[in-house]
């Protein structure tokens, strides 16, 4: 059976300049050295900003946060972000994100397999979770489908059980490398956003529908960077809704 169910996407949208914050009652990241030892931060300048930079970092035995390279720029969705559906309290106020909205998801989450079309990881990778993709590898975006937000082989699955979908395959070379955001997953909310990726970006400042991208040579490194035993994280967020959660979500200095 080829069918893959990797769930995905998660989302809550938030509208405009808002400095809502989130319900801050408990901590998304554990403060202990053993678990989550590598994070993926990314931050924006404001909640409509389509842009923003990316630093990787690792847990030291002591339980700090150390940075592992120097930061890089990152596209966003076109609309910014909105609060997704993760590890990180759910936020007492700020619209949710929705499918289609245009908006790449805000808070914590896990991090699902790596994809691509190579027939592994790159060189000197540490063994991350890998699907190479094929022509019917597809994530389906269907609301109404009961495949929504997975990732599925379309020779495992009629035709009509899903109308709207994305291509893992695509002549543009934008998923010749990518990582599954575990967004609205496991527990999938039908139209709160589907299929959301770190993958390759079509170039600087150009917006993405919702996913986070980087230069080519730049998520090549993810690659070789994430180790599954560090249980990695992505976090994403606006710079001032970051400043107001750090400490209690232990998030990097």
């Amino acid at each position: 059976m080829r069918l893959i169910r990797l769930c995905l996407a998660l989302a809550l949208t938030v509208a405009g300049e808002t400095r809502a914050q989130p319900a801050v009652d408990e901590r998304p990241l554990p403060p202990v050295a053993r678990a989550n030892r590598q994070l993926l931060l990314v931050r924006s300048s404001s909640w409509t900003t389509s842009w923003g930079t990316l630093q990787q970092y690792e847990r030291t035995a002591t339980g700090a946060w150390v940075a592992a390279d120097a930061e890089f720029p990152v596209d966003l969705g076109r609309h910014g972000m909105a609060w997704g559906r993760g590890l990180h309290p759910r936020p007492t106020s700020g619209a949710s994100k929705t499918e289609g909205d245009g908006k790449s998801p805000a808070g914590v989450f896990a991090l699902g397999s790596a994809f691509g079309a190579a027939d592994s990881l790159p060189d000197e990778a540490r063994g991350f979770p890998y699907l190479q993709t094929q022509a019917t590898t597809y994530c389906v975006e269907d609301v109404r489908s009961s495949f929504y937000n997975q990732i599925i082989d379309a020779h495992d699955v009629a035709r009509t059980s899903w109308e709207k979908w994305s291509e893992l395959r695509r002549r543009d070379g934008l998923f010749d490398w990518g990582v599954v955001v575990r967004q609205n997953a496991p527990d999938t909310q039908k139209g709160a956003g589907s299929c959301v990726f770190l993958h390759v970006w079509r170039g600087p400042r150009v917006p993405t529908s919702g996913c986070t991208a980087m230069a080519r040579d730049r998520i090549a490194a993810v690659l070789r960077w994430l180790d599954p035993a560090a249980q990695p994280l992505l976090v994403q967020l606006p710079q001032a809704v970051l400043e107001g959660v750090r400490s209690a979500w232990g998030l990097p200095p």
